[in-house]
């Protein structure tokens, strides 16, 4: 009965569009659609586009060839079964492994893809985020698979690595780039700890867009700092209609998620770019996921 009530209280604050407000967020499809489907595939990205997501995310690192795949781990072993390290093995090896069934049957033979093969399913109006997850050595190929691609405005870079997104930035200077930043817990309070606003100085000067931060410690004041240095802020991996609305309200420019045609409903059903609404469901439990 508690759960019924509060999907009803959240529905209700959910269909209130909140007057005057001209956000837009993206929402962003994480490894693609991978609450469904295999992550880093075609398959995934493909169904991300059909569940009209803005964006799809995709991981990538340099293979021994100098090829750009799409993977989120250093090796193949959790997606693919067998233990090859990516950066000492060629594309053509990668691509031997079956990295769909380990997610479902109705997904076996999925290839490892290159990161072309994803750009090629980018639909018109829409965005691909790159995630760099190795070094600058990808950057090279990266830039040569984008300018080969004519959808190069429709491209963003994002990475962990400070000093390779800054970088790529340098080599790229005309392509969105954000640099990635999670968060922890107090050892103590078992609390998420807030961003601070020290991450903008971190960027300061370096000619990056933004910041793209763990949902758990954005607040109201860090989002107000972040847009008053000029500066996007994206977050990640919000699978919580509750805590995806509370981010909306504070003016996020993109959530990243799993389940981006589920999200999108719960939101309301808008198609295009989520209208933001209700600021009374803070601090409601939301659902965690790792970048």
């Amino acid at each position: 009965m508690k759960q019924r009530i509060r999907s009803a209280g959240v529905w209700i604050a959910m269909s209130l569009v909140l007057t005057g407000c001209n956000s837009k967020t993206e929402l962003i499809a994480h490894r693609g659609a991978s609450y469904l489907a295999p992550e880093n595939t075609v398959a995934s990205a493909k169904l991300a586009w059909d569940k009209k997501a803005d964006a799809v995310e995709v991981d990538i690192y340099r293979a021994q060839d100098g090829k750009v795949v799409v993977i989120h781990d250093k090796t193949t072993k959790r997606t693919g079964g067998e233990e090859l390290e990516v950066a000492t093995s060629t594309a053509e090896q990668l691509r031997q492994l079956d990295v769909g069934s380990f997610k479902s049957q109705t997904y076996a033979g999925e290839r490892i893809p290159l990161l072309e093969e994803i750009i090629a399913t980018l639909p018109p109006q829409r965005r691909l985020f790159v995630e760099i997850k190795c070094g600058p050595e990808v950057l090279w190929p990266l830039q040569t698979v984008i300018d080969a691609s004519g959808k190069r405005d429709q491209i963003v870079i994002i990475g962990f690595g400070l000093d390779t997104v800054k970088a790529s930035k340098k080599l790229m200077p005309d392509l969105p780039t954000y640099w990635l930043v999670g968060t922890k817990k107090d050892e103590e309070t078992e609390a998420w700890i807030p961003h601070s606003a020290t991450l903008i100085d971190d960027i300061t000067g370096t000619g990056l867009d933004g910041l793209n931060v763990h949902w758990a410690g954005v607040t109201k004041d860090f989002a107000q700092d972040v847009r008053d240095a000029g500066l996007g802020l994206y977050v990640w991996t919000v699978n919580d209609p509750v805590e995806a609305a509370r981010l909306a309200k504070l003016g996020v420019a993109g959530i990243t998620t799993d389940r981006p045609g589920w999200l999108r409903s719960q939101l309301g059903g808008a198609a295009g770019p989520v209208r933001w609404v209700q600021a009374s469901l803070r601090g409601q439990p939301a659902e965690e996921s790792g970048k």
